[in-house]
Formats: C-alpha cells, sequence, structure tokens
C-alpha cells in the first residue's frame, strides 16, 4: 500500500491515460512499419525476377552461339531501360567466366555464382547490404525433339542481375515516418483530453480531499463549490451533507458534553459526600465490629468464669463422700456445664474466624493417633446409637505432619459428631487419602459418609449459615447452635483447604473437605515393625460389612493370611482341623450371652492370640477377660497402632497425644506461691486445687495488691489473672518485671479467653504461659512441676527434660530431635547477638531473640525461654541496645549453659 499512495491522482491519471495510448500506438506503428518494408521488399524481388526470367530466356542464343554483340546489345537495353532500379547485369557461362557485362567491372567475384552452389533449383536470389543480387541460369532454346519430352535441356550459363534497394530504402524511411507522426498525433490527442479529464476529475477530487481534511480538523463550516461531472456531484453533495450532519452532531454532543458536565459535577458532589459518609459508616463498623469482638471476648470471659467455679468445684465436691442420687446429679451438673462451655467455645471460635483472629499453630504431630484420638472420644456416642463407626485411613497417607492438630481434630469432631447425631441406624465412615503430595506438603482429601436423614434440596443451601439449620425444628431435635459446619468451613478455608458435600433426603449424606498441611522433617512416632507379623494367619469375625473389611484389608496389607466370616453358624466350620496365629472376635455378636465362655473357649483352642473388639459400650466386659482366657480387648473403631500392639502380644500402646504425660505420685510440693483473681469463686477454686499441691498459696483480688506483694516477698510461682478492674494482669506482670523481688519469678496467666495477637502481648508482657479457664486439676499440677523443676533441680540442670518430653508428646524421639536442633543452631544464635550488639543494630536483634524464642518453646528449657519472651518484650516496646546490654550478656550467657547441657543430655 505505501508503494501505491506515494503517487498522487494526478500521476496516476497521466499513466493509466498515456501509456495504453502509446504502447498501442507504438505496437500498431511497429506492425504496420514493418509490413511496409516488407511488401517494399517482395515488390523489388518480383521486379527482379519479372526482368531476370525473359533475359535469361532472350540470352540463351547469344550465349549458344556465342554472339558477344548480340548478347551485350540485349543486356544493355535492358540495363538502359531500368537504370535507376539495375546497377548491374551480367552473363556467365558454364566456366563460371564473364561472357558480356552491361558495367566493366574488374572485380566480378561479389556476384559471381560461389563453387559450392548450384542453379539446378532454379533461381537464386541473395541479399548483400544495399544490393540484390539474383541470378537466373540460362538453357538451351527448345527444339521439336526436346518438345517431345526426349530430349533434356541443357544449362549454357547463368545470368547475373545486381538491382539497387536505395529507392525501396526511402520509401521504407518515408513510411516508417508517416507512422510516428500518426503515433504522436495520437498522443497528443491523447494529452488533450488527459488533461481535460484531470481537469474534470482530480481536481474536484483534491479539493474535496482538502475539504474532508478541514472537516477533520474540525472546521464543520467547509462545503464545495461549482458543479461538477455524474458522480463526482453526487460526492460533492455527500460530504457537505456529511459535513453538515457533522456540525449538527457536533452542536449537539456540545450540548450534552455540556449537560453531562455539569450532572458529572453534582454526581461528584454527591459522591464526596457519600464518600464521607461511607468513611464514617465504615469507622462505625470497624468500631462495631471492634466492640463485637470484645464483646464476644468479655461475653466469653463472663460466661467461662462462672463455669469455671461450677465445673471446678463439682468435681471437688465428688471428691467426697456421696450418696449414689448426690453423685448422679453432680455428673448431671459437669455434664450440664460441659455442654454449655463447648457452645461458649463454638461461638468463640466462630467470633475468632469472623474477625481474622484465629491464629493456626504448626506442631509436629502424628496424623493417624490424632485421627484415633478424635474417634475415640465420639466412638461412645456411636455405640449408644448402635452405628457402625469406620476409620479408612490410605497407607501412602504420610504419618508426620506439621501444622495444628487441634483444629484438625476439630474439624472432624464436627463432621463425624454431626454425621452420628443425624444417623439413627446404619454406619459412619470417615475415609482419609492423599490427594497430591510433593516434597514439603501433601494434600488431604477426607470423606464422612453416613446412612443417615440427608439434606432435601431446599435446605441445603442454609448448612453454612451461621447460626442455621437445616430444618427448624433440627435444633429441637437434635440440639445445637448451627455453628458447627459453619466453623467447619472457615477452618477449612482457613488451612487453605475447601469443603463440600452431597446429600439426599432419607439416603445420607457425604461430607467432603482438603487440607494442604505440611511434612513434617522428622518421623513423630516409630514406624511398625511389619516382620514380626508377615505371613502370619487370622480369624476375623465381624458381622458388620463394614468394619470387616476395613479389618481385612488391614490385615492384608500387613501381608498376613486371613479369614473373614461374617455370621456365627459357619464360624465352627472355619475352626475345624486349622489353627490361626490371631483371632479378631466381635463381643456380643457370637451367640446368646449363657454361651459366650463357651464359644470364647472353643475358639482359643484354636488361636494363640484371642483379640476380643469391643464397642465403646462395652466396657464391662473388661474384668471378664481373665476369666475368658482372652489375651487382648481392642476398642473400635481401631487404629493401626493399636492394632499391630494387639497382634504382637504388646499391651496396648497409650498414644503420645491421647492422654496427658502421666506424673508420678507425689506429696504436696514446698513451694510458695501466689495466686491472683478478681472473682471470688474463681479464687477461692484455685486456692483450694493449689493447696492440695503445694504448701503455701497466698491469695490477692487485684493487680494493685499483687505487685505492692510482690515487692515485698519472692515466690516460686505466680498465677496472674488476666481481665482486673484498675491494673489488669499484663500492667502489673510489666511492673513486676521492671522492679520487684519476682523480676525471674514464673508468671502464668490464667484467662478464659484468647485471641490471636493477645496471646502474644500476653506473652510480651514477661509472662512465662498461659492456664486456660475452667482449670483442670491435672493441668495445674503439669504448669506447676513445669515452670518450677528448674528452680528445684541443680544449678547445672538447666534443660528440663520432664517438660521436654511433655511439650514433645511423649515422644523421646522427638524431644531428642528439638532439643538438637536447638544446640545446632546456638553458635550462630551466639554470634548474630554479639553482632547486633557491638552495631547497635535492633531490628536484627529483634529478629535473632524472636527466632530463638519460638525455638525454646518446645526444648524443656523453661530459663532461656523465660529470658527470650522478657528481651522480646522490651524491644517489641522500642528499648535500645546499649539499655538492654545486661539482658543481652544474660542470655548469652544461659546459651552457654544450654548448650553444655544439651551436649550432655545427647550424649547419654
Amino acid at each position: 500500500m505505501n508503494g501505491v499512495t506515494k503517487y498522487s491522482l494526478r500521476a496516476w491519471v497521466l499513466v493509466l491515460a498515456l501509456a495504453p495510448t502509446i504502447l498501442i500506438g507504438i505496437l500498431l506503428g511497429s506492425f504496420f512499419t514493418l509490413t511496409r518494408f516488407s511488401e517494399l521488399d517482395q515488390s523489388l524481388i518480383n521486379r527482379g525476377e519479372n526482368i531476370v526470367s525473359p533475359l535469361a530466356m532472350a540470352a540463351s542464343y547469344g550465349l549458344s552461339t556465342s554472339n558477344r554483340d548480340y548478347s551485350q546489345r540485349l543486356i544493355d537495353m535492358i540495363h538502359k531501360q531500368n537504370s535507376l532500379f539495375i546497377q548491374l547485369i551480367a552473363i556467365f557461362d558454364n566456366e563460371n567466366q564473364v561472357f558480356v557485362t552491361s558495367q566493366y567491372r574488374q572485380n566480378f567475384d561479389l556476384i559471381k555464382l560461389p563453387l559450392n552452389r548450384d542453379l539446378k533449383q532454379g533461381m537464386d536470389v541473395e541479399h548483400i547490404g544495399d544490393h540484390v543480387i539474383m541470378r537466373a541460369p540460362i538453357f538451351t532454346l527448345p527444339t521439336a525433339a526436346m518438345n517431345t519430352g526426349y530430349t533434356p535441356r541443357t544449362q549454357l550459363g547463368y545470368v547475373v542481375l545486381q538491382i539497387n534497394k536505395h529507392e525501396a530504402l526511402v520509401n521504407q524511411y518515408r513510411g516508417a515516418g508517416w507512422a510516428f507522426i500518426i503515433v504522436l498525433i495520437g498522443v497528443q490527442l491523447n494529452l488533450l483530453f488527459t488533461f481535460r479529464l484531470m481537469k474534470n476529475v482530480t481536481r474536484p477530487i483534491t479539493d474535496m480531499v482538502a475539504a474532508v481534511a478541514k472537516i477533520r480538523e474540525g472546521k464543520l463550516d467547509t462545503r464545495l463549490q461549482g458543479e461538477l461531472i455524474g458522480e463526482l456531484d453526487l460526492l460533492k453533495r455527500g460530504i457537505n451533507a456529511m459535513a453538515s450532519s457533522l456540525a449538527e452532531y457536533h452542536n449537539e454532543m456540545q450540548q450534552n458534553i455540556d449537560q453531562a458536565t455539569s450532572d458529572l459535577r453534582e454526581t461528584l458532589e454527591q459522591i464526596e459526600i457519600q464518600n464521607v459518609e461511607l468513611d464514617i459508616a465504615k469507622k462505625r463498623a470497624l468500631e462495631a465490629s471492634r466492640v463485637k469482638s470484645e464483646f464476644m471476648a468479655n461475653m466469653s470471659h463472663e460466661l467461662r468464669t462462672p463455669l469455671n467455679g461450677v465445673i471446678g468445684f463439682t468435681r471437688q465436691l465428688m471428691k467426697t463422700p456421696l450418696h449414689d442420687n448426690q453423685r448422679d446429679y453432680l455428673k448431671t451438673i459437669e455434664r450440664s456445664a460441659a455442654n454449655l462451655l463447648s457452645i461458649i467455645n463454638d461461638i468463640l471460635d466462630f467470633s475468632k474466624l469472623e474477625a481474622g483472629r484465629m491464629v493456626l499453630e504448626k506442631m509436629p504431630f502424628a496424623l493417624r493417633d490424632a485421627v484415633d484420638e478424635t474417634m475415640q472420644l465420639l466412638a461412645t456416642a456411636a455405640a449408644e446409637k448402635g452405628l457402625e463407626l469406620v476409620i479408612e485411613i490410605d497407607p501412602r497417607l504420610p504419618d508426620s505432619l506439621n501444622g495444628d492438630a487441634m483444629r484438625l481434630q476439630q474439624i472432624l469432631t464436627n463432621l463425624v459428631n454431626n454425621a452420628i447425631k443425624f444417623t439413627d441406624k446404619g454406619s459412619v465412615r470417615l475415609q482419609l487419602d492423599a490427594a497430591k503430595e510433593t516434597a514439603e506438603r501433601v494434600l488431604i482429601r477426607g470423606e464422612v459418609a453416613d446412612t443417615g436423614i440427608g439434606i432435601s434440596k431446599e435446605q441445603q443451601s442454609l448448612l453454612f449459615q451461621a447460626f442455621g439449620q437445616g430444618d427448624s425444628s433440627i435444633s429441637r431435635r437434635f440440639g445445637g447452635t448451627g455453628l458447627g459446619l459453619v466453623i467447619t468451613k472457615r477452618l477449612v478455608n482457613h488451612m487453605d483447604g475447601q469443603i463440600g458435600f452431597t446429600s439426599s433426603e432419607g439416603q445420607g449424606s457425604t461430607f467432603w473437605f482438603t487440607l494442604s498441611i505440611e511434612k513434617s522433617p522428622f518421623a513423630i512416632s516409630d514406624p511398625l515393625n511389619l516382620d514380626q507379623v508377615r505371613g502370619q494367619s487370622a480369624l476375623v469375625f465381624e458381622p458388620r460389612l463394614l468394619t470387616r473389611n476395613n479389618l481385612v484389608q488391614q490385615l492384608d496389607s500387613w501381608q498376613l493370611d486371613t479369614t473373614a466370616c461374617g455370621s456365627s453358624a459357619p464360624l465352627q466350620n472355619y475352626l475345624e482341623g486349622r489353627h490361626f496365629n490371631h483371632a479378631l472376635i466381635a463381643w456380643r455378636k457370637l451367640h446368646p450371652s449363657e454361651s459366650m465362655m463357651e464359644t470364647l473357649a472353643t475358639i482359643r483352642q484354636h488361636c494363640d492370640n484371642l483379640v476380643l473388639l469391643l464397642d465403646s459400650d462395652s466396657s464391662e466386659v473388661v474384668h471378664q477377660v481373665a476369666e475368658m482366657g482372652i489375651d487382648h480387648c481392642l476398642t473400635l473403631p481401631m487404629s493401626e497402632r493399636r492394632l499391630f500392639a494387639s497382634l504382637t502380644n504388646g499391651g496396648p500402646q497409650p498414644l503420645p497425644a491421647s492422654e496427658p504425660v502421666q506424673l508420678p505420685p507425689r506429696g504436696k510440693l514446698n513451694f510458695k506461691t501466689l495466686a491472683v483473681d478478681d472473682n471470688p469463686a474463681n479464687l477461692k477454686l484455685i486456692d483450694t486445687l493449689l493447696n492440695e499441691l503445694v504448701t503455701r498459696v497466698d491469695t490477692l483480688s487485684s493487680g494493685t495488691e499483687a505487685i505492692r506483694r510482690a515487692a515485698q516477698e519472692e515466690y516460686d510461682i505466680i498465677f496472674m489473672d488476666i481481665q482486673m478492674p484498675g491494673i489488669d494482669g499484663i500492667q502489673a506482670t510489666r511492673e513486676i518485671r521492671r522492679a520487684s523481688m519476682n523480676t525471674r519469678t514464673p508468671i502464668i496467666a490464667v484467662t478464659a479467653h484468647l485471641l490471636g495477637e493477645e496471646r502474644e502481648l500476653v506473652l510480651a508482657s514477661g509472662m512465662d504461659d498461659i492456664l486456660t479457664k475452667p482449670i483442670d486439676e491435672r493441668g495445674l499440677e503439669e504448669m506447676i512441676l513445669r515452670w518450677t523443676s528448674s528452680a528445684t533441680a541443680d544449678a547445672d540442670q538447666v534443660v528440663d527434660w520432664e517438660l521436654a518430653l511433655t511439650q514433645s508428646g511423649g515422644n523421646d524421639g522427638l524431644a531428642r530431635e528439638m532439643l538438637k536442633m536447638l544446640a545446632d543452631s546456638i553458635p550462630e544464635t551466639r554470634h548474630q547477638l554479639k553482632h547486633s550488639l557491638q552495631q547497635g543494630d535492633r531490628n536484627t536483634l529483634q529478629q535473632t531473640v524472636h527466632k530463638l524464642h519460638g525455638a525454646t518453646c518446645y526444648c524443656g528449657v523453661p530459663a532461656l525461654q523465660s529470658l527470650c519472651a522478657n528481651l522480646e518484650s522490651q524491644l517489641k516496646r522500642g528499648q535500645g541496645t546499649l539499655d538492654l546490654e545486661p539482658e543481652i550478656l544474660e542470655l548469652l550467657d544461659e546459651l552457654n549453659k544450654v548448650e553444655s547441657a544439651a551436649e550432655t543430655i545427647l550424649a547419654a
């Protein structure tokens, strides 16, 4: 296109008009000129032939009689008659010698017949330059004998005629000149018409282009004038009409713009007013959210505080001698209070999730142990309704994970508990699979399927709404706040997962979820030694299909030779003539109770290891185990670890996270303890609980009194309530840490609730740990032992191994691994602390202390943890490195102690 548009329309018209004319003129002129040249040449040849042929016949006589005079006169006469046309006439004999000639020439080689040619074919014509040489043979005259056809004629010689072409050439040039003149005249005529065309076409088009350019520039009053020819006139009218329309449209558009500008100005003013109103509304909403969160926290505290007293004193009262009715009443009170506490926890969790203040922990845990612990708590409810509760865990799913096990258990508890609640008969199945696995993370897909009442399509949209139930009568029939699924959904989303369900009314429901959890870099639990059971035989008697298939699948994966039986009738057939290494028999599924002892005795004779499978409501048979010859009791739903323990003749192994660490029985500890709480009931309860554990307990009801007492007397441990009128627990702790006799004393926060940032605020204030209400006696005892063990130990005992085991869930290997990781990081940490102190780099110092503080939370180093917490708190408040130099030096000294103690422990 660029090559086309660089030439003007005038040039194109000239080219397109002249080129065809000139080309056609040249072609026609050339054609006619060449034709004329050919005609003249042919006319010249014909004329020569008309002369030379008769001359050859006439010359026969003179040549045959050798009469030169006759022949000379003949050719002279012909030459004279055609002198302008003929240049030379000569007669040659058969010897190729000149006989006579009309013009004397010294050299006849030019006209002589070449030796390599003859005239047998007749006349020979040769063009040489501006001449034409014509040769004709001369034969003898015909005689009477010749006429009869018997005697051939004899060639006597030949005559040569040299013709001059000057006259023909002149005629040719004259014809070519006329052709050129005619073509030139045609081109001139074409130019005349072309310029006339350009005047009537190209100039108006140029004017139109200029007019369109002016219109494009905004000069909408531009118009084309004059009369044009044909379609150009129509185009001119169209351009003028377009300009008129554009002018009208421009005027209308300008009016619209002016109106829109006016409207926009008014709208902007309204938007500005609305923005101000929205900003005010946003501030009010944020304030309302803050007030709501504060209200939820305060309500949680206000509700849990009296519940703490109710539950605590109920448990204390149950320790006294009671009638059966009184004990039943107290159990009812405790159960009701626990249910109320569960509702309060749900509301608090919902408030945290809604406010975005839910903080997930990141701790190593064993997946299968966590699932088994959860299902054991729910098994009782399932057994009471006669439901089959089954767990299926994908063998490929890694067991050692790193995350928030409590929140995972909460998700499983909510889903499985809902399935049990809304299922009257049938089964509830929990299935966990490895959907996707990488080197660092695993995507867990879980399903909870039940055979319950199902959910109608109209009710399904209400499931994940807060305080909503599938039916208005559901809450009255089954109970609950309607927050369980909402909390579960938000927890799953908070853990980078998804949740959904499928359900049909009357046919049950299936809830599924996915969770992305980080793998633990070290093993949490010891792997099972499958060589102990591989190749052994096992008999499984379990009438319930799901449970039986689950057991068989698990045993088959361990490569046992498994025989399954679903009814009591063929059981005897399986026993006849066979002996099993293991027999797993379901309780109450064989025969009526009177034949149980006999049947079990028969089975016992055919197996080495008899394992009784119990539902959670079958605990009354445990005392009969020895009488029935049973080796192990396995409570359903079973876990891999407990099942394996029952097959290897080991006792049921306690799960690391299923129960608190068992503490050895001991008397009162010779400790002096201070408890601070503004609530008289809670203060009385903690006083009662502490008096059972330690020798001296002082109680105070305000933060002001606690500051005053801490300045006067030293304690082994202080329990401090957070929310108190006047000076609260956090302010009181800061004052005690700043200046008192208890700057190094462990201070434990006692509170009914803690949101994520509040927990950090509490620990940053100088408190060492947190004890949540309602206070559990066992938890209180563990807290005391955890934070006072280093005080009762020798000076060199800076690592509390019992505390380390507690923090690692009772796993000795995990405790050693985490202590080793801390010890390995001490040299680099020490270097960073010294360098930050020398350079005065407070930000690097704060990051180093924060990282060290996180590492000390799981290694049983309370003194080092306390120093880190105190130093980190002061750094967050803006203290400079020079002001904190004593604390940093003390921290470096404690690091040296921990490093030395860790080497001793790890070497043992």
